[in-house]
């Protein structure tokens, strides 16, 4: 074991998207990084540890099964929505659960994000596959690319029937000589307009 690996061995109770954000004032693109596993070791201390969309196939993970590993903390926080990333021994221990699989990325890429108020997600939705918070880089401006802010962000892929979403404050974008783009509602129903309430 390297002198950066972390082993872990406890129960998954969160499994979200690993996505993160990439503005540019009115601009966005997103990249789908893999999952994000919370798991809750046995002193109860809740491990954030990023996996890769091919082990999430290859063990069809939900919330409710033991598992353990080794993890190496990331790289570069300000770009990445967990603690812990590049898995190694993989293990599932306990893999009886009645929790679903989450969908693939594909899946979520094709649902479409809202925008989901932060305190919402904290207090509803860490533990719903349909929740996601992203790591976000933006480039304030494209003639100086290298400036750069970095921030978090929640979203909801979930049915836009669900009880507990809010979709919170619009999302500001600060541009260059200090200009501000709001990205409004329309954004959202543009990205999930393809859906229906319960979908």
């Amino acid at each position: 074991m390297s002198e950066n690996t972390r082993p872990f061995h406890g129960v998954i109770s969160s499994i979200q998207p690993r996505i993160r954000l990439n503005r540019s004032f009115d601009q966005s693109w997103h990249s789908y990084l893999g999952y994000a596993l919370t798991i809750v070791e046995a002193e109860g201390t809740p491990l954030l540890v990023g996996i890769s969309e091919k082990l999430q196939e290859k063990h069809q993970l939900r919330v409710g099964m033991a598992v353990s590993g080794c993890c190496k903390p990331v790289e570069d926080s300000k770009l990445e929505s967990v603690d812990y990333y590049r898995v190694t021994g993989f293990k599932v221990f306990e893999a009886e659960s009645e929790q679903p699989v989450p969908p693939s990325l594909e899946n979520y890429r094709q649902r479409g994000p809202r925008r989901l108020a932060a305190k919402t997600y904290e207090t509803a939705c860490t533990s719903c596959m349909w929740g996601c918070r992203m790591a976000v880089e933006i480039i304030v401006d494209q003639w100086k690319p290298w400036i750069r802010k970095y921030r978090t962000e929640t979203f909801c892929y979930g049915p836009k029937s669900c009880k507990n979403y809010r979709p919170g404050p619009n999302r500001r974008v600060t541009g260059r000589n200090k200009m501000v783009y709001i990205e409004e509602d329309w954004v959202d129903e543009m990205l999930t307009e393809h859906r229906g309430e319960d979908e």
